[in-house]
């Protein structure tokens, strides 16, 4: 079974964007907004426990997933094209 590289790739990016979104804002929902650097700040320039950190975390998120979903999909439909050669 192969992969839809398109569409893993978005649905990697969209979970880790909003995920990280959500996250951001619970902690400032329930602890404050800090405003200090994270260990995902360190990372993602310009992140940090606020409102438009989170949204600033969707936006590179988002990229991040999709770069790794992308990746990841390519290389199992490779691997898997590979296995069924045997």
């Amino acid at each position: 079974m192969k992969l839809n590289v398109k569409a893993f790739a978005l649905t990697c990016g969209l979970l880790w964007g909003i995920g990280l979104l959500i996250l951001t804002w619970w902690i400032v929902l329930f602890e404050g907004s800090t405003g200090t650097a994270t260990f995902i700040g360190k990372m993602y320039r310009g992140y940090n426990l606020s409102i438009s950190g989170g949204l600033i975390g969707l936006l590179w998120g988002f990229f991040d997933g999709l770069i790794t979903g992308l990746i990841f999909a390519w290389l199992y439909n490779l691997l898997c094209g590979k296995s069924k050669e045997n």
